[in-house]
């Protein structure tokens, strides 16, 4: 089975383009973990324009109360973001290399360059206790150096494979995430994913049984729209399990 954390930065974005606090991003996520997801996802960039640092400290308020779920926070460790998270200590933290005038995420860690700076930081995110992932493209060469710097898990970045899918190319790209996952695996790493997967895509990706746990936001919310909210958290489910 493949665990599904819900992003929920999307609700963050409908939220603050009103200056309310509608919709609630704690109880999105209190009827989200309700319906049995097994834990929630916060991307809080810079300007904080979805999902804010003071979310983060109210989510894992509202995760005392769900203690089988967890509670993962994702971004650029620039030294704010490491500051909350090191206070915050959320199940898991995901570090992305983001600029921050990115739109959104749209590669991996380039290890070969990045390592130096990101074992450090790793390495202090441990000693909080605090599983560590790395967001990395599905390059099966590269998943040895991401344990040696210290990951606990890598989230593969499968913008490439939505685009893929169910087109021509859709079976060669598949495969090259199965190579990267298997590879991930075989030295002691487990595996997420996350961007651009919805209720078409998810299910192949998973079937092989490789892949721990599926971050997934945008699509949900745009799938809801049209099916409603619980009905979409159920239906990722069924697929995953």
């Amino acid at each position: 089975m493949t665990h599904l954390s819900v992003n929920l930065n999307k609700i963050g974005l409908l939220r603050n383009s009103r200056g309310r606090n509608y919709p609630n991003m704690v109880e999105m996520a209190e009827r989200t973990l309700t319906l049995g997801a097994f834990g929630v996802t916060i991307h809080p960039r810079p300007d904080q324009r979805h999902a804010t640092y003071q979310d983060a400290y109210d989510l894992k308020n509202l995760l005392k109360r769900f203690p089988m779920a967890e509670l993962n926070i994702e971004g650029f460790p620039d030294a704010k973001f490491l500051d909350v998270v090191q206070e915050v200590v959320p199940h898991q933290c995901t570090l992305v290399p983001d600029d921050p005038n990115q739109l959104t995420s749209d590669h991996g860690w380039n290890l070969a360059r990045d390592q130096d700076a990101l074992r450090p930081v790793i390495a202090k995110l441990k000693q909080k206790g605090i599983r560590v992932v790395l967001f990395m493209d599905p390059v099966a060469e590269n998943m040895q150096l991401a344990k040696e710097i210290g990951a606990d898990r890598v989230e593969l970045y499968t913008e490439a494979y939505a685009n893929a899918y169910g087109t021509e190319e859709g079976e060669a790209v598949l495969a090259q995430y199965q190579q990267a996952a298997q590879a991930a695996v075989a030295v002691g790493l487990e595996v997420n994913a996350g961007h651009d997967l919805d209720l078409n895509n998810v299910e192949a990706l998973c079937a092989p049984g490789h892949i721990a746990e599926v971050s997934i936001g945008h699509a949900l919310t745009a799938e809801a729209l049209d099916l409603g909210w619980d009905q979409v958290v159920q239906a990722y489910l069924a697929k995953l399990s």
